[in-house]
């Protein structure tokens, strides 16, 4: 079981927590239960690289603890 922290740099800092086989769309859905958003809106970045919905989060190597940009488009 992962936590993760995902910070729109708005003042929103949401926590999730989720299980690393899931997908970065199942972890946009987790997200959007929280903030209250739509999935499709949301778009998660670390540094330049946006995450796919279809990989998984041990693909992308994401920890427990990472912290993730969450951006909305």
């Amino acid at each position: 079981m992962l936590e993760i922290t995902c910070n729109d740099r708005l003042g929103k800092k949401v926590r999730v927590k989720c299980n690393d086989d899931d997908t970065i769309g199942d972890l946009k859905k987790l997200i959007a239960a929280q903030t209250g958003t739509r999935a499709d809106k949301i778009v998660l970045k670390k540094w330049y690289t946006i995450f796919k919905d279809h990989v998984t989060l041990a693909d992308y190597e994401i920890h427990d603890g990472m912290n993730l940009e969450l951006y909305y488009q």
